[in-house]
C-alpha cells in the first residue's frame, strides 16, 4: 500500500499560511486615510495603534484603527 504525501490541513509552511493579498499602495492610502480630532484621547490612541500596526505590516488591522478614527471624529466631534 502506497502512503499519501498530502499534508493535513494547517501543516502548510510558515510562509505559505502567512501569505496575504498584496494590494495597490494607493489603495493601502485611500483605505488608511483619516484625521485624528485634536486634543481627543480617544482619537490619539487609535492612531498611535494605527501607525504601530503600519510599520508592522498589518493593513487590516491598520485599517480598522482608520474606520475607528473616521467614525469616531464624524461621530462625535461631528456633533454640534
Amino acid at each position: 500500500m502506497r502512503q499519501s504525501t498530502a499534508q493535513p490541513p494547517g501543516s502548510e509552511e510558515p510562509d505559505q499560511r502567512k501569505r496575504s493579498a498584496q494590494l495597490p499602495s494607493a489603495y493601502n492610502t485611500w483605505l488608511l486615510d483619516c484625521v485624528p480630532a485634536t486634543g481627543c484621547d480617544v482619537c490619539a490612541a487609535n492612531w498611535r495603534q494605527l501607525a504601530a500596526c503600519k510599520q508592522s505590516g498589518d493593513v487590516t488591522q491598520a485599517a480598522r484603527h482608520a474606520t475607528e478614527i473616521r467614525d469616531h471624529t464624524s461621530g462625535v466631534h461631528g456633533k454640534p
